[in-house]
């Protein structure tokens, strides 16, 4: 799964790397602890043109009568996303991309403490998520809402996490933007062996609380 991330690229030079029109409101960075039902960063394409938005991470299906009528989907699973009513219709009509410097992910030592773990790209500075999204209003309260495509893990990954997020390369944008056809479920597969890289962190991370970009420097041993 992908439960936790870090963002720290300015908003204007993610408007610039995916050509999208900038939001006038878009979440601050850098953030080094990205959460759950925070807003995020994500581009989708709006009437031929791409826009650089902000969105709540956690998808809230139409039926959903508040903000917690159900659980919180934060990630979606490749294998059932089409099938899946909350997601089926978001998988044809309205992918996204959702930017991120890194993600944490959590293993266990032998007395259940929770070790986290930072993966980053290897190559560049920014992974771009699968994502979709869904617009969301009860009562006058509005989200524009997302989730995180999870695929199962590469072997490399699998040592730390069975799941991980789908990351889709520049070329590869436009098709799961629903800007090149069809095709995109293609897409949903986890990256090459080599595309990621990790190494543990200080476990201040494991509060939803702890900011700053210690967070994602090398524990030292």
């Amino acid at each position: 799964m992908c439960g936790r991330f870090a963002l720290t690229l300015p908003s204007d030079a993610m408007a610039q790397l995916f050509d999208a029109v900038p939001s006038n409101a878009l979440p601050e960075v850098p953030n080094y602890n990205i959460c759950p039902t925070n807003l995020v960063h994500a581009v989708h394409t709006l009437e031929g043109q791409r826009r650089l938005v902000a969105m709540r991470w956690g998808f809230l299906p139409h039926w959903y009568k508040a903000e917690n009528g159900g659980p919180l989907l934060i990630n979606a699973r490749a294998e059932t996303i089409a099938e899946k009513p909350a997601f089926k219709a978001a998988c044809r009509e309205r992918r996204c991309l959702i930017p991120a410097t890194g993600f944490y992910e959590w293993t266990k030592d032998e007395d259940g403490n929770r070790l986290p773990w930072y993966i980053h790209p290897t190559g560049g500075d920014l992974l771009a998520f699968a994502g979709v999204w869904q617009d969301w209003e009860r009562d006058g309260v509005a989200h524009r809402t997302c989730a995180i495509v999870t695929t199962g893990a590469n072997d490399a990954m699998s040592a730390i996490h069975h799941r991980q997020p789908v990351t889709l390369r520049p070329e590869d944008w436009a098709l799961w933007l629903g800007e090149a056809g069809h095709g995109a479920a293609t897409l949903m597969q986890a990256a090459p062996e080599d595309a990621m890289a990790f190494y543990r962190v200080d476990p201040k991370v494991n509060s939803n609380r702890a900011s700053g970009p210690a967070l994602i420097e090398p524990l030292e041993t």
